[in-house]
């Protein structure tokens, strides 16, 4: 058989990630803080940058926008999905860099960070109420703190009709995948499997490390250390390896992100009401306004070769991105904030029982964006209203049915528990069957297990304890 050699010539597109556009994406997730920060060090390093002594939402005027038309485009791409970006994604020549992935999950809460995962995740609408059911179910450490069959019950109530406990399951598996490795186990024993199975094949040890986790992990919290080298066939040294490996693992994955406040929080955008209604502007003082520095942009006119100008030219062209990218962010979280306002009106007029269901692809398809943008978007953004200051992200939530045929969002059904309870007799607190029973009056068709949980979620405790405290 003889083999020819052939050339042939295929077109086909590609997807990259520019340095400006790692840019504009990395601004729009970044807190106000986080950002002032950067702003800052753009300054201190960037001669072509200066301050301005107020803010405005557009950052440069229109004379400059006219002369960097031909440069920049008018609106950044930061609206892509992410795993067709970063496939493709190859890092500046000489850079020896790319984007900062560990960036995406500083400051975020644990369910933040997992959520903004499964909005870059491929799933269809009723797989994704299956996920957000189990994000919603994890502890502060990041275990599951429901069965697989509870969870199947509370889907079932909340209208996903036809769920099995395998269909929940095969979803679980595929978010176990997710950071931070660990992840969604049931016990200490699959949290540390988890993260034994992510390790090289030839990690020396890691067989006899997964067999002791598998089967032996009470021996090893009684450190009974004759059993475990009888039963794994090793000798001292050899166990004391096998331990240390399975002391590099960490039996609290999601302990590293955290709810609590930070304590200091700028909003970044406000909302207020007056004789025309509901109005959202941008924070005029929570960034700085900025310009390019006229003197030395006047220097790069001589247009020579000189190595100074071409220092100029470079930092002229990094002041102009930075601005536009500014510029998009506040576009972005402005076109975001008006239609989360827009849809949470009730909120805004009445309180939490009037919180309306909102999940991630609504604002997507409403502002025409993806629900990774939307994610990045409402994550550590805060805005301030006349109930106070919230993150963007508070304003979503599941969707639960009704016997009228309407849908509450689990805000709501939280807030009208809460009151319930608050207005309870002091003497007869209710049951978690009484309060079922007295949402289902209202309209609200919700488990007896779902009361529980949202009731120990808000610090609730159960009837019985109540009784015992009053």
């Amino acid at each position: 058989m003889v083999m020819k050699a052939s050339l042939q010539l295929r077109m086909g597109s590609q997807l990259t990630m520019t340095p400006q556009l790692q840019q504009a994406i990395a601004l729009l997730q970044l807190s106000t803080l986080d950002l002032r920060q950067e702003i800052q060090q753009a300054l201190d390093s960037n001669p072509l940058l200066e301050q301005e002594e107020e803010f405005s939402e557009q950052a440069v005027d229109e004379a400059q926008e006219a002369e960097w038309s031909e440069d920049i485009p008018n609106e950044l791409a930061l609206d892509s999905d992410w795993s067709d970006t970063y496939q493709d994604m190859v890092p500046a020549a000489g850079s020896g860099e790319g984007p900062d992935f560990e960036r995406q999950a500083a400051g975020q809460s644990l369910q933040g960070h997992l959520l903004w995962q499964l909005a870059m995740t491929d799933l269809d609408w009723r797989e994704r109420q299956i996920a957000e059911s189990l994000i919603d179910a994890i502890d502060v450490n990041g275990y599951l703190t429901q069965t697989l069959s509870e969870l199947r019950d509370g889907l079932r109530d909340q209208g996903l009709e036809g769920i099995s406990t395998r269909e929940v399951e095969t979803i679980l598996l595929r978010l176990q995948q997710f950071e931070p490795t660990g992840i969604f186990a049931r016990d200490l024993r699959e949290c540390l499997m988890l993260q034994l199975a992510t390790l090289a094949d030839d990690t020396p040890l890691l067989a006899h490390a997964r067999r002791l986790v598998r089967q032996f992990l009470e021996a090893l919290g009684k450190n009974d250390t004759r059993l475990l080298k009888r039963r794994l066939g090793l000798d001292e040294t050899q166990l004391e390896d096998v331990i240390s490996l399975i002391r590099t693992l960490d039996p609290r994955p999601g302990s590293a992100f955290s709810d609590a406040d930070e304590g200091y929080v700028v909003p970044d955008l406000v909302v207020r009401h007056d004789a025309q209604g509901w109005h959202l502007d941008l924070n005029p003082e929570a960034l700085p306004r900025l310009r390019i520095q006229p003197d030395y942009a006047s220097l790069i006119k001589r247009a020579d070769k000189s190595q100074d100008n071409q220092y100029l030219k470079e930092h002229l062209q990094e002041a102009r991105w930075l601005i536009k990218s500014l510029s998009s962010r506040n576009d972005t979280l402005l076109r975001v904030g008006r239609e989360i306002v827009t849809r949470q009106l009730g909120f805004l007029e009445q309180g939490e029982e009037a919180m309306k269901p909102l999940i991630l692809a609504d604002i997507a398809s409403a502002v025409d964006m993806h629900e990774s943008t939307i994610s990045r978007v409402t994550t550590q953004k805060f805005i301030h209203t006349p109930r106070g200051v919230f993150e963007l992200k508070y304003f979503f939530s599941s969707q639960i049915g009704s016997a009228d045929g309407d849908s509450h969002s689990s805000t709501a059904i939280r807030a009208r528990l809460k009151k319930l309870i608050q207005e309870e007799p002091p003497g007869k607190p209710l049951s978690d069957s009484r309060l079922v029973t007295l949402l289902g009056d209202s309209g609200i068709q919700v488990a007896r297990r779902t009361v529980a949980k949202y009731r120990e979620a808000m610090g609730i405790p159960s009837s019985s304890e109540r009784r015992r405290l009053r």
